[in-house]
């Protein structure tokens, strides 16, 4: 089988036109859906990047590879120990292995492995095109790579081709040339002024008053998409233009690939699969631009899959894991999975349609805050763990369906669901923790290294940010319970 995975980075769903959106960003990926079946609940286990990745091409849990953050030791697989043998076990079991034993040739267009140092991330690919810029590349850079190898490669009969394209990513830096294509569009309107100003009064790195960090960067004086703060919904507004504008982008640049395939007569024979590594929270939680949570913005992730024997015109909404999407693509390609991997093939709902989900999902994240969040029923709750300088509880519950940019905090009102989801989560960790090849939960030493890594180390810098902009009262809270505020 012919497989083509296009992973856009921070790409969330509800910015798609064939999700609902309001806005033109997506009639490539748009007609794809329409050709094909559209997931509705497919989440990322772990967030953001490299345990997302890690997770989804090694086929285990970040509990069980070891990776749930950014540094530090969480950022690295655990160490195999004496059992390892000649190849690692990720060398012979990762989800690309299994590709090779079916006859697949498989390449990877990405900077992602050296942008993180993820170097055992490109197990089981044969081609690696590295464009070398870290992921501050456009898709004008890295395309041409993926129509080259297509040329050499396109007819043959059994291969899988994976494209990384960056362009929603902060900082927004689609070419000034392309224009405004949403000026005319308004924004989302679930922020209001109300909303707004909220987070002005509030704090986080990303936050309404520092979007681009812990503060004091001015990235609009050298790419003009971008704004400094958000102080008004006109900033706003162009803030999710500069993000907009990258998805629109992107999905030009997927025209351009699936229109190759269709030149070298593959494209009605080819497995296409559009996804992301993690969402975006777009104000949510008063995180901009960003991937800090375990929350349902950042870890749902677009799932969109057309090709030979696939339903077309169908929506799953069932909650599944994206590295399902392993077992499942393996099943359509007639590759054997690994039997340790934690995924579930799902691949008899993309033939037949309907539903083929899961009871609950945990979510991971460990890299901007220490969190985990259970998705049930209607429901997310968020353990949090260590807030990453955010203004995050301990606890908090969400109604999905009826409040999905997450604005009441339900947990007061609903104990007995508070209750419910935490049994979810205790019981899930005791699972993957006795399966877990070092019997240790990955979170706990991130925990015991500082943090999470983006904020270690960051709170004396970051409170007198807040006491140079007349938050001090913040800075008092954060100093007084070493950076938690509670």
């Amino acid at each position: 089988m012919r497989i083509l995975y296009i992973d856009i980075d921070s790409l969330r769903p509800d910015h798609l036109g064939c999700y609902g959106y309001h806005r033109q960003t997506s009639p490539v990926i748009d007609a794809l859906a329409a050709r094909g079946t559209r997931c509705t609940n497919f989440y990322a286990t772990d967030a953001p990047c490299l345990p997302s990745r890690t997770a989804l091409f090694s086929g285990r849990f970040g509990i069980r590879n070891g990776v749930i953050g950014h540094g530090g030791t969480a950022a690295d697989p655990f160490m195999q120990g004496p059992s390892r043998g000649f190849r690692s076990s990720l060398g012979q079991n990762a989800w690309l292995t299994a590709l090779r034993r079916a006859h697949h040739r498989t390449a990877t267009v990405s900077t992602f492995g050296e942008r993180h140092s993820a170097f055992h991330w490109y197990s089981g690919f044969q081609d690696i095109f590295n464009h070398g810029t870290g992921g501050g590349e456009r898709a004008q850079d890295v395309v041409p790579y993926a129509l080259r190898w297509l040329e050499q490669w396109a007819r043959h009969e059994d291969w899988f081709l994976h494209l990384n394209l960056w362009d929603p990513h902060t900082p927004y830096r689609t070419p000034p040339a392309y224009g405004e294509p949403f000026a005319d569009a308004p924004p989302p309107a679930w922020l209001t002024e109300d909303i707004l100003g909220a987070h002005r009064r509030g704090y986080g790195p990303h936050s309404a008053c520092e979007p681009v960090g812990f503060g004091g960067e001015r990235p609009s004086q050298r790419l003009p998409r971008m704004v400094d703060e958000i102080r008004t919904l006109a900033d706003y507004k162009h803030w999710i233009d500069g993000y907009d504008t990258g998805i629109r982008y992107a999905d030009d640049h997927v025209g351009q690939v699936l229109q190759a395939l269709a030149d070298h007569g593959v494209l009605q024979d080819t497995l296409v699969v559009v996804s992301a590594d993690h969402g975006e929270n777009q104000g949510e939680l008063n995180v901009y631009g960003d991937h800090q949570t375990a929350d349902h913005v950042t870890c749902r992730v677009p799932l969109v899959v057309a090709g030979p024997g696939i339903r077309q015109g169908a929506v799953d909404p069932g909650l599944h894991y994206h590295l399902d999407l392993a077992p499942t693509v393996c099943a359509l390609a007639g590759a054997e999975p690994a039997p340790f991997w934690d995924g579930q093939s799902f691949a008899q709902a993309l033939r037949a349609g309907g539903e083929a989900g899961r009871a609950q999902l945990v979510l991971s994240q460990g890299a901007w805050s220490c969190q985990r969040g259970v998705r049930f029923e209607n429901w997310l709750l968020l353990r949090t763990y260590d807030p990453g300088l955010k203004e995050f509880p301990p606890l908090m519950l969400f109604d999905i369906e009826a409040d999905p940019h997450e604005t009441r905090n339900l947990a007061g009102d609903h104990p007995d669901v508070v209750r419910r989801g935490q049994a979810l989560l205790e019981t899930w960790l005791a699972e993957q923790t006795a399966g877990s090849p070092s019997g240790v939960d990955p979170m706990w030493t991130v925990m015991r290294e500082g943090g999470p890594f983006h904020t270690r180390g960051m709170l004396e810098k970051y409170c007198a940010r807040l006491r140079d902009t007349g938050r001090g009262h913040h800075a008092d809270r954060l100093l007084a319970t070493g950076g938690r505020g509670w």
